[in-house]
């Protein structure tokens, strides 16, 4: 196993900073890595802390009558100067649960009012999101929403469309579109069984 000996902080952001890492490898050879990590210091990095709090949440929710659409934002993203599909997601605020988190993101992403489903832990617990870069987790968080689309709690910095996708238009969206992955795993399982969250049960 690797040795870190020295950590040091590179920017100073609100939401994301860079840290470089060096120490020595498992053979003992110069390890020098760079993390990005939504930890405001060195200290509050999950290598410090060896705790897996969520940074964010992701939420994969069911809307309509029959609960047969998908709530998805299409959404700029900055890394790849183009829009991709994803789930609404955020941040999960300081001493915020992050069920309310995923309340809270729902209505300022979308508008409408998202309604928690309770699931097992092994589902909803904070998972790695791109482990080779950063040591950022999120939790999920499933269930229903209901009520009308609204861009007015949109931030000034966000450029989101809601999609409320049939079937048909998952189907179009996986051939034919940017997704982000943990999104499209999901899409795959809404896209094949009549009931989405069967695998919560």
């Amino acid at each position: 196993m690797a040795e870190i000996e020295k950590i040091t902080k590179q920017t100073d952001n609100p939401y994301v900073n860079l840290y470089y890492v060096e120490g020595k490898n498992r053979v003992g050879k110069p390890l020098n890595y760079y993390v990005a990590s939504r930890a405001k210091s060195i200290g509050q990095m999950k290598l410090k802390t060896k705790k897996n709090r969520p940074d964010g949440v992701i939420i994969y929710s069911l809307y309509g009558e029959n609960r047969d659409r998908v709530i998805l934002v299409r959404q700029y993203r900055v890394s790849i100067d183009d829009y991709i599909y994803e789930f609404p997601a955020g941040l999960v605020e300081d001493g915020e649960d992050y069920r309310e988190a995923a309340v809270r993101e729902m209505h300022e992403e979308t508008g409408l009012t998202f309604q928690p489903l309770d699931a097992e832990e092994c589902f909803e617990k904070p998972y790695f999101t791109t482990i080779g870069m950063t040591d950022e987790s999120c939790a999920s968080v499933y269930g229903y929403a209901t009520g009308q689309v609204s861009r007015k709690f949109l931030e000034e910095s966000e450029e989101i469309e809601v999609v409320l996708a049939d079937r048909k238009e998952v189907e179009r969206i996986l051939r034919e579109e940017h997704v982000a992955i943990m999104c499209a795993y999901q899409l795959m399982h809404f896209l094949k069984n009549p009931d989405p969250f069967y695998f919560l049960k």
